[in-house]
Parts: C-alpha cells; structure tokens; sequence
C-alpha cells in the first residue's frame, strides 16, 4: 500500500496533467490545474475527491473561460503541515490566499459537494467577490435525525486516531468496498474515474484529509449564514443523488433571492462526471442569462458554444 501520492509516479498518467503546476500558499503545498483563457472560473471538488472530479467538464469551460482547478488541502498531490486546520472557515481563507498568489480573481466559482459550501464560505466571509457560485449538488445542510447525532462524533473521533486512515486505505484494496460506495451516489461514471476513486481511497494521507474535514466542519453555521449571501445562486441538483437529495436545493433557493434550482433527472451525486456536456450547458445558459452584462464574464457559453 502506497502511503501518498507521488507526482513522479502518479502525475503523468493524471488527468489534465498537462495544465498542473505547483504553488505554496498559506504553509500549504498545492497542486493546481489551470487551462483556457477569458475570465476566471475557480473549481472546487468535494470531500474525498481530486482535480480529476472534473476530467470532463473542465476543456467544457475552458473554451470561453481561465479555469482553475486546486486539490483541496491534503487531497491528492496537496500537502498540508501536521496539525493544519481543516474547518470550513479555515479553508476557505487558505484558498483565498493561494488565488492570490495566483494572482487571478475568479467571477465564477463552482463547487461540487463540499466545494460548494467552500465557495459560499469564501463570499460571506468577503475572501473573494464572485459575480455568481454554482453548486453542484452541494452539501450545504446537516445531516438529519439519527445521522445528524451520531456521524459528527465519530467522525471527530476517527480523525483523532492515526490508525485509522491506515485502516481504511487497507480495506479499500478490496475494489468491492468502492463500487460500493460509489453506488451510493447514484451515479454511473467510466470504468476511468471509478479507478481514480479507488488510487485514493488507498491513500492514508488523502483519507486523514477527508476525515479530519468531515471532523472540524460545523454546517449548520454556514446554514444560518446563507441568508446574507447576495451572489447569484445556481443549485444544480441530481435527482439520483444518494448523497444529498435533490430536494435540500429547493430548500436552500427557497431562502435566498437570487438562487436557482436546475434539477438533472437520472443523474446522481457526480453528476459533472456522468455527463459534463450537460452540466455544462445548464451551467452556461444560467450565466448568460443572469450576468449577461457582466465584464468581465464571456456571453454565449450555452449549449451552442458547447
């Protein structure tokens, strides 16, 4: 069992490898994924998950936009020092700082899952300024009944055990353990990802890194927060999703002026993965209709120009 990822091992077969770059920000080690040119779109991956979540829906964007793809901190080839905070607030600012040593702003921010919570977190918190956020089947309220009291502490108490990571990285070499896990999202992905899946669900460090996120973070705050947020909201919502129901989107958008719910029948909690063209194109007809004269935001990014 490989402890870590490793860039002269793992990197050349990765996808989007060619775009890659490594960047030091707030004490952490990123790996980066930058392609296209035109205006900034951040993408931010969930819980567990890598740059390679958006193998297909990044050359999408790319056509019209500067896209920027981060693993998150200690996810995949990211390294954070030991005892690196992983609560919510704390990664939205450690993101903030390493688009400013990127130097790019970005207009649009996508997140999938957690990500999207990050991107939410990172706009009230006045880190960065996006014209509008599109969350993709976005893990934005706790959990409910049984599962709201039990999953939090344990989660707390297997990040606190070093064994643990170990643990389960060994117990994923069983390919069953992920196919079963990913049958839980309802999603169907190519035999391609579901691998990239298994690589990490094998790696000590990048499960700790899960884990000790789903350990310090507290949504229920960010919740509460939401009635603040002023940005444009698109609530891309997989009616399959095992995840998150599609229906914590319509109570989300139900709360805020200016959120959206676009719902994607038949497809689960990766649905950027099972069919990026049409992610994308929801994701490009929303733009243009609600930024259409926006600067800086690049008009006709619909399903034609897809």
């Amino acid at each position: 069992m490989k402890k870590a990822l490793d860039w002269r091992r793992d990197g050349p077969t990765w996808p989007g490898q060619a775009h890659s770059r490594f960047v030091k920000a707030a004490g952490i080690d990123w790996h980066v994924q930058v392609s296209g040119a035109g205006p900034v779109v951040l993408l931010l991956h969930g819980t567990g998950a890598s740059t390679h979540s958006w193998r297909g829906l990044a050359p999408l964007l790319a056509t019209r936009f500067t896209v920027i793809a981060p693993d998150l901190p200690g996810h995949a080839f990211s390294r954070t020092p030991e005892g690196t905070s992983q609560s919510l607030p704390a990664m939205a600012m450690a993101l903030a700082r390493l688009m400013n040593e990127i130097g790019q702003t970005p207009a649009i921010i996508i997140g999938h899952s957690a990500g999207a919570a990050i991107a939410i977190q990172m706009a009230l918190d006045g880190l960065l300024a996006p014209q509008a956020i599109v969350s993709l089947n976005g893990a934005l309220r706790p959990l409910e009944g049984f599962a709201s009291r039990f999953f939090p502490p344990i989660a707390r108490l297997l990040a606190l055990l070093p064994i643990v990571p170990n643990m389960f990285a060994w117990r994923a070499r069983d390919p069953g353990v992920i196919e079963d896990l990913l049958r839980q999202t309802g999603s169907r992905i190519p035999e391609e990802d579901r691998a990239r899946y298994h690589r990490l669900a094998t790696t000590p460090s990048h499960i700790a890194a899960a884990l000790s996120m789903m350990a310090s973070w507290d949504v229920a705050v960010l919740e509460k927060a939401m009635a603040r947020l002023t940005v444009p909201l698109l609530m891309v919502a997989g009616t399959e999703d095992g995840m998150v129901p599609a229906s914590e989107a319509t109570v989300i958008a139900r709360r805020l002026a200016q959120a959206e719910v676009a719902k994607l029948k038949g497809l689960g909690h990766l649905a950027h993965e099972e069919q990026p063209e049409r992610v994308a194109a929801i994701i490009g007809d929303w733009v243009d209709r609600v930024l259409p004269a926006t600067p800086g935001v690049t008009p006709s990014l619909g399903a034609a120009a897809l």
